[in-house]
């Protein structure tokens, strides 16, 4: 798996051989950045990416101009990889990797993200109230985006606290947009 564009372009970055992790693909990956490229300026964004796995959405934001990006996994033999990966294209700096369950980061977490990157394993039972969860923790910016990758099988409900602006398939996988609601912009 390799960074797709920007300043780490090319870099190949390590992930675990087993099935542990579902990095997100190339293909996915370049469709998430190009949706994203039309909607907010990357260059001195703030990103969380939860269920990082090895990294690759982070690191890609990070090589296209983020400013900071907050890693949280659980899994203590993939966080070796994201460390590897980081250390690879010397990102330790702009970066915190958090070791713990993404849902309880978002129980404890005090700030805002320009993006929230939400890749969770397909099979997580909370998987159909993460967006909710997310709104409802106050991790996205106003003017902040939330893709999540899921299976395509997976539509999330309507919720007053945010709307989907973008949707795309790709085989047995779905990513989705979500900001927040324009009612909820638009109130005084």
């Amino acid at each position: 798996m390799r960074v797709i564009a920007g300043a780490h372009k090319g870099r190949i970055l390590k992930t675990a051989h087993d099935l542990s992790v579902r990095p997100a693909t190339g293909k996915v990956r370049a469709a998430i950045f190009n949706v994203l490229q039309n909607r907010i300026d990357l260059t001195g964004a703030r990103i969380l990416d939860l269920y990082a796995g090895s990294g690759s959405l982070g690191i890609e934001a990070l090589s296209r101009g983020a400013q900071s990006v907050v890693f949280v996994e659980k899994s203590q033999s993939t966080l070796r990889f994201l460390r590897q990966n980081l250390a690879s294209v010397r990102e330790e700096r702009r970066t915190e990797v958090r070791s713990g369950d993404a849902l309880e980061y978002l129980r404890t977490v005090r700030e805002e993200f320009d993006i929230v990157f939400a890749d969770p394993p397909y099979a997580l039972e909370e998987l159909p109230h993460l967006p909710a969860e997310i709104f409802r923790r106050g991790a996205v910016a106003e003017e902040g985006f939330l893709i999540i990758e899921h299976p395509a099988e997976i539509f999330f409900a309507a919720d007053s606290r945010y709307e989907k602006v973008v949707e795309k398939k790709y085989g047995r996988t779905r990513v989705t947009f979500f900001t927040h609601s324009r009612s909820r912009q638009t109130e005084p």
